[in-house]
C-alpha cells in the first residue's frame, strides 16, 4: 500500500477514536466510530484476496448495522429527554438498545458472530488492530453509559461472552479464529465487572492490548497462521517459541504472568459485592479458555523431534518487521505480576 495512503488511514483510525474518546455528544460519537470504520476498511481489504474481501463485507455490514442502532437509539433519548448529552441516558429502551449496537461493536455474545469469521480472514497486522484498536472506542463509549444500562443486562452479556469465548475456541486450529474467541473472552471480563469497578475494566483492557498483541507480533515473526504450523517453529527461533508459550499461558491467565492479575482482581471485586456464585462460573469459565492456550503450548513445545511430523514444513522468508514492539509487549504480558500491589494502590 502507498506510504501516504497508509499513513492517512492510520491517522484516520487514531482521529476517530480519538473523537468517541472526547465526545459526550452522541452525534459527535457516532461521527467517530464511522470514521473508525471507514479507515480501517481500505486496510482489510488490502490484499485483493476473496477471504479478505469477504471478511471485510461481513465487517462493514455488522458495523454499519450498530452504527445504525447508535444512531437510531441516540434519536429516541434525545426526542424523549430532549439532549443529546450521553450522561443524560433515562430511557432504558434506548440504553438497551445503545448497549446491544455497542455490544456488536466488539463482538460480545450474543452478538459474536461475525468476530472469528472476520478475523480469519485477515493478515495478521490488521486482525491485530481489528482486535485492539477498534475495540477502544465502543468500550469508551459503554464505559461512559453503563451507570445507565441494567445491571442484569450487563452481567449476562459478561457471562455469555466468557463461556462463549471458552467454548468455541476449544475445537479450532486456525490461530486467528482461537485469538478472536479469546477476545470475545476477555471482553466478557471486562463486562461483568464494569458497574462495580470501572477502572478494573481499564486495567483488563490494557492487559488484554498488551497481551494479544505480543501473541499476533510472534505469530507474525514466525508466519503461523495455524497450529500445525506452529509445532516447526521451535527449529528456527527457540527463544521466540518460549516467549510465545508463556504470552499464551498469561492470555489464560496462569500466575506467575501478568494475565494473572486482572482475574485475580476481577474475582476479588465480585466476591467482594457478595457474588460468589458469578465469580466461580467465571473461574470456571477462564479453564475452557486455558485449555486451547494450552493446546497451543503442547504444539509448540512438546511435538518436537523425535516425534514425526506429519505435515510439510513451511519455507520461512525472514522477517522484516520491526522487534521492539514485539520485545516490549512480550515483556509487559509476562512480568508485571510483581506490580500488582502498586497497580492497585494506583487504581
Amino acid at each position: 500500500m502507498n506510504p501516504y495512503v497508509l499513513t492517512a488511514l492510520l491517522s484516520s483510525l487514531g482521529l476517530g477514536t480519538t473523537l468517541t474518546f472526547a465526545s459526550s455528544h452522541w452525534l459527535l460519537a457516532w461521527m467517530g466510530l464511522e470514521i473508525n470504520t471507514l479507515a480501517i476498511i481500505p486496510l482489510m481489504a488490502q490484499h485483493h484476496h476473496p477471504r479478505a474481501v469477504e471478511a471485510t463485507t461481513k465487517y462493514f455490514l455488522t458495523q454499519a448495522a450498530a452504527a445504525a442502532m447508535i444512531l437510531f437509539a441516540s434519536t429516541t433519548n434525545a426526542w424523549l429527554t430532549g439532549g443529546w448529552d450521553m450522561n443524560d441516558m433515562s430511557s432504558p429502551i434506548a440504553s438497551a438498545m445503545v448497549i446491544a449496537a455497542l455490544a456488536l461493536k466488539i463482538g460480545l455474545a450474543p452478538m459474536h458472530f461475525w468476530m472469528p469469521e472476520v478475523l480469519q480472514g485477515l493478515d495478521l497486522l490488521t486482525g491485530l488492530i481489528l482486535s485492539t484498536w477498534q475495540k477502544l472506542a465502543p468500550l469508551a463509549l459503554i464505559v461512559q453509559t453503563a451507570q445507565a444500562i441494567d445491571p442484569l443486562l450487563l452481567t449476562t452479556l459478561g457471562l455469555m461472552s466468557t463461556l462463549v469465548g471458552g467454548w468455541g475456541g476449544l475445537n479450532q486450529t486456525q490461530l486467528r479464529k482461537i485469538l478472536a474467541y479469546s477476545s470475545i473472552a476477555h471482553m466478557g471480563w471486562m463486562i461483568i465487572v464494569l458497574q462495580y469497578a470501572p477502572q478494573l475494566t481499564l486495567l483488563a483492557l490494557l492487559m488484554y492490548i498488551f497481551m494479544t498483541s505480543s501473541a499476533f507480533l510472534t505469530l507474525k515473526a514466525s508466519s503461523s497462521t495455524k497450529i500445525g504450523t506452529l509445532a516447526t517453529i521451535w527449529s528456527k527461533s527457540p527463544i521466540l517459541t518460549t516467549a510465545a508459550a508463556l504470552v499464551l499461558l498469561s492470555l489464560g491467565g496462569l500466575p506467575p504472568l501478568t494475565g494473572f492479575m486482572p482475574k485475580w482482581l476481577i474475582l476479588q471485586e465480585l466476591a467482594k459485592q457478595g457474588l460468589p456464585l458469578l465469580a466461580t462460573v467465571m473461574a470456571l469459565a477462564a479453564l475452557l479458555s486455558l485449555y486451547f492456550y494450552l493446546r497451543l503450548c503442547y504444539a509448540m513445545t512438546l511435538t518436537i523431534s523425535p516425534h514425526t511430523n506429519t505435515f510439510i514444513t513451511p519455507w520461512r522468508v525472514q522477517t522484516t518487521q520491526f522487534s521492539f514492539p514485539l520485545a516490549l509487549s512480550t515483556v509487559v504480558a509476562l512480568g508485571l505480576l510483581p506490580m500488582a500491589p502498586a497497580i492497585v494502590m494506583l487504581i
